[in-house]
This record gives C-alpha cells, sequence and structure tokens, in this order.
C-alpha cells in the first residue's frame, strides 16, 4: 500500500513531466516504425522477387533483433552522438525484421491460382502487385507491423540512457533511488502505450471491405501524427536543455530541489554519466548535473554555476562499512584509513581527468598513485578472508574501489574483490546492508539527504559546515544501520550544474539564480 500511495504522490508531483516523457516516447516509437514500415516493406516486395535474396535479408535483420538493445545503442553513439538520432537508428533496425518477413509471407502466400487468373486477365506485375498481392497479403503485414510497433514501445525505453528522453526517464531513475513509485511511473505508462497501440492495430486488421480500405488510407497520417509528438516539448518549454542522470533527476539535492527552491523551469533529457560531458561539450545539451572533481569539466571546457541558495550539501568522500566488519577484521580500518587526507580537489580531478578523458584504466592510475605516495605494498598471503569493494557507476566510485583494492591487501592478510558500476545510491546501500558488498565510498551530503532523509530544518542548520555534517552523518548511521564512517580522503566532490564556457559568457549566466532568470524571460 505505501508503494501504490509512493506511485500516485510521484506521478501527481511530476504530471508534467510525465506528459513529456510519455509524448517524447510516443513520438521515437512511431518515427522508428514508419522508417522500418517504408523500408521493411520495400525490402519484403524486393525479396518476393528476388527469392535467391530472401535468406540473406532476413538473415541480416535477425541478426540485428539478436544485438542486445544496450549494445545496439552504444554502437550507434561513436557514429551518431547521442539524442534522438542514435535511438530512432537502433529501433529502426529492430522493427525491421518482423515489417520485412510478414510482408514476404504475406505476398508469398497469396494464392497461386489468383495470380494466375490475374495475369489471363492481362494484368502487369506492378498491377498484380498493388491490386492483388498487396491488398490480400495486409492483414499478415499489418500484424507485422503490429509486431514493431510494440516491441519499439518496450524497446525505447532505453533510449533514455543516451539522452533522447522517453519513460525511461524515470525507470532509470527509479532504478538509480531503489523507488518504486518512480519506476512504476515509467514502467506503467509504457505498458499502457504498448497495449493500447497494439489493439489499434488489431482493430484495423478485423475491418471489412470500405472501412478498411479507409483506414489503411488513413494510416499513414496517424503514424506522421504521431511522430511529431517527439517534438511538441521543445515547442512547450524554453530551447534550452539541460542532460542529468537519472540519480540527480529524483534526488532533493537535485532535479527536485532545483525546482523547489530555484524554481527552474528547463527542459531535462536523462543523459548517461560517461557521455554527458562530453554531450555539452558537443552542444546536444546546455546544462548538465556535473561532478565538481570530475577531469573532463577542464578538459571540455565548461564551467561551474554559483549554487547561491545552497541547494547542494558538502559532499566529502570517505568509505563506509558494516560495524561488524571492521570488528571482525581489526586491521582493515588502518588499511582504509591509509587513504584519509591525501586526496584533494585538484588531485582527485587530475586523477579523474587520466581515466574519464585520457582513457586510462582506473586500476593503473590507482597503482601509479599509490607508487607516488609510498602506499603501494606486496599483497598479503589473504588467509583471513576476502573483502567485497562495492563502487557506484562513476569515475570517483571505479577509482576508490581500485586504490582499496590495493591498499587492503598490501597492509592486511585479507583479499580482494571489486563489484563496481553499481548504479546509484541506493543500490550500493542496499547491498552493504545485505552483505552483498563489504564496504564502498559514500558522499557526506549523499547521506545526509538521500539515505538519511533529515528533515529540512536540520538541513539548513549544518548544510554549510563540512564537518557538522560529516560529525551528523556518523552519528546517525552509526545509531540507525550500525555503520561506520571512517575518516574522509579530503576531497569535496559536490554536485553542481555547469554550461560550456563561452555559452555561459555569452547568455551571462554565473549561477542558477542567473540561469532561472534567462528562463523566465525566454
Amino acid at each position: 500500500m505505501p508503494e501504490q500511495s509512493g506511485f500516485f504522490h510521484f506521478v501527481q508531483q511530476q504530471s508534467g513531466k510525465l506528459l513529456e516523457q510519455t509524448l517524447v516516447h510516443i513520438g521515437l516509437t512511431f518515427i522508428s516504425v514508419c522508417l522500418a514500415v517504408m523500408v521493411g516493406v520495400s525490402l519484403g516486395i524486393f525479396i518476393t522477387r528476388r527469392r535467391a535474396m530472401a535468406g540473406a535479408v532476413l538473415g541480416i535483420a535477425g541478426v540485428l533483433q539478436t544485438i542486445p538493445s544496450i549494445a545496439l545503442l552504444g554502437i550507434m553513439i561513436p557514429l551518431l552522438g547521442i539524442g534522438a538520432k542514435p535511438a530512432i537508428v537502433a529501433l529502426f533496425l529492430y522493427a525491421l525484421l518482423p515489417v520485412i518477413r510478414n510482408t514476404y509471407t504475406g505476398i508469398t502466400g497469396v494464392d497461386p491460382t489468383i495470380l494466375e487468373a490475374a495475369r489471363g486477365m492481362g494484368m502487369s506485375q506492378a498491377q498484380i502487385l498493388w491490386k492483388v498481392q498487396l491488398p490480400l497479403a495486409m492483414p499478415v503485414i499489418l500484424a507485422g507491423i503490429r509486431t514493431a510497433t510494440v516491441i519499439n514501445v518496450g524497446v525505447a525505453t532505453l533510449a533514455a540512457y543516451i539522452g533522447a528522453g522517453g519513460l525511461g526517464e524515470f525507470i532509470f531513475g527509479g532504478i538509480a533511488l531503489n523507488n518504486v513509485g518512480m519506476m512504476l511511473a515509467g514502467a506503467i505508462p509504457a505498458a499502457l502505450l504498448a497495449v493500447c497501440f497494439d489493439w489499434s492495430l488489431s482493430r484495423l486488421q478485423h475491418l471489412q471491405g470500405r472501412k478498411f480500405r479507409t483506414a489503411l488510407y488513413m494510416l499513414p497520417l496517424a503514424f506522421i501524427v504521431l511522430s511529431s509528438f517527439y517534438l511538441l516539448p521543445v515547442t512547450l518549454k524554453g530551447k534550452l536543455l539541460a542532460g542529468f542522470t537519472a540519480e540527480f533527476m529524483g534526488r532533493h539535492d537535485g532535479n527536485i530541489g532545483l525546482q523547489e527552491v530555484y524554481h527552474l523551469n528547463i527542459r531535462t533529457v536523462v543523459i548517461n554519466d560517461m557521455i554527458m560531458y562530453k554531450a555539452a561539450y558537443d552542444k546536444k545539451v546546455d546544462v548538465i548535473s556535473g561532478s565538481t572533481t570530475d577531469g573532463r569539466v577542464q578538459a571540455y571546457h565548461l564551467t561551474i554555476l554559483q549554487d547561491n541558495r545552497h541547494i547542494f550539501p558538502p559532499y566529502f568522500a570517505a568509505p563506509i562499512a558494516l560495524q561488524e566488519t571492521l570488528d571482525k577484521y581489526p586491521d582493515l580500518t588502518p588499511a582504509l584509513n591509509k587513504l584519509s587526507g591525501i586526496i584533494n580537489d585538484s588531485i582527485m580531478g587530475a586523477l579523474n581527468y587520466r581515466v574519464d578523458y585520457l582513457k586510462e584504466s582506473p586500476e593503473t592510475v590507482a597503482r601509479d598513485f599509490l607508487a607516488a605516495q609510498h602506499l603501494l605494498q606486496p599483497p598479503g598471503d589473504g588467509s583471513e578472508g576476502t573483502i567485497t569493494v562495492g563502487a557506484k557507476m562513476f569515475g570517483d566510485g571505479y577509482l576508490l574501489a581500485h586504490l582499496y583494492a590495493l591498499l587492503i591487501p598490501g597492509y592486511t592478510h585479507l583479499k580482494v574483490v571489486t563489484k563496481t558500476g553499481l548504479g546509484g545510491t541506493k543500490i550500493c546501500f542496499d547491498a552493504l546492508m545485505n552483505k552483498q558488498i563489504d564496504l564502498y565510498p559514500e558522499y557526506t551530503g549523499t547521506g545526509l539527504l538521500v539515505l538519511l532523509q533529515v528533515p529540512q530544518k536540520q538541513v539548513d542548520a549544518i548544510i554549510t559546515d563540512p564537518q557538522k555534517v560529516y560529525d551528523y552523518v556518523c552519528k546517525e548511521f552509526m545509531q540507525r544501520f550500525h555503520i561506520k564512517w571512517l575518516a574522509p580522503i579530503g576531497f569535496n566532490n559536490t554536485y553542481a550544474l555547469m554550461m560550456r564556457q563561452q555559452q555561459a559568457k555569452d547568455l551571462n549566466i554565473h549561477s542558477i539564480t542567473d540561469l532561472q532568470h534567462y528562463l523566465a524571460y525566454h
């Protein structure tokens, strides 16, 4: 019952965004289906005339559909960048097989005696195709279009991964935050769209005579109108576009806070952290939810907007672990504290630059850093047990996990297994509570606002003092969860809104308030 009420509350709160995502989702689906119908029907007709090529064409279309959708989207990024283009191409390729196959099957399935009668009446091949074969094959072709549409409604949820928008934004955000209401807000409308479109096309298949022909003539127009839905959100809001991570979208120290505190009304798309900075640099988005210590801020010439109303608290990083784990392995705490206080903001930014921009492996960068600090020791025998180090899905997490994976065996008799790329905060935290991992690096601001969900009055009293925030989360985590915050590593990786330096200068935007004023008057 609480999950259900949370779902309805979330839908009510985010009704505007839900409408925008639904329109975008419909547009993506039907743009790709329209393209697939034009190409797929043409190819289907072609291979009925060149039967020897049927196996090869259907085989290639089948292989394309067996590629995992997330991998296909990833392949498209280097070719087409991010946003609508790669998403539409990927969805188009997924929709091809059912359209080609059903067109081929429908046409080749026409009774040969009917074709012979048509030839006896003096019809040309083109006339037979348009007046006999296609009309008789149309129910089978429509079944293929129906299948392609339903497939694309589902696959289009993954378009949010590359900044194309759609209902996948809520799904990814819900997964990152372990927010069932948010996940359902994306999943239920997507399922309803699939059912609705499937039912509508099934009704068309069952029409007869003149009604069928009229509906068939109206179908292309309906598909074009539905395709245009993708453009509607652009006209409903300003032209500036923000690309935010899935987790940032659902956090109070994220997009929710921007709306509540700054009343920031900007069109948003969910975008993966790994491609977000490059998307800003390539002018695919105008504003991003970056991290201040990320090396790509400098590499891509981005500027950090001042948070003059302080919605982003201090985010000092520190490893956290269950107290019983630390009690079980007394040498673990001193080993972890070897990293305490030796990585400041500029050092972390430089390390991230090597990983994120120069594409060096996190393990290599971690090893080089520890060696330079004279902290790299040969691993012990691992006789005391195994520690599993987790990390979230972004640069700092990968680096810190590998730093600990090298430190722990060097200063204890423990082996280390890493589980990186675990997604959002709640996923890592729940894995720790369920003892699926033994420790992971967390941030004081995240602990305060996301995991503890401290009342705003208490947040306001301590948010400007990093030490007070750290002391508070230490005490509350131990009391509530029996989790220990170890000594801070030293850097403050706070959230920040960022824009391209030149664009911010041209628009005279230096703070989030400036951005809000610009959006209000444009």
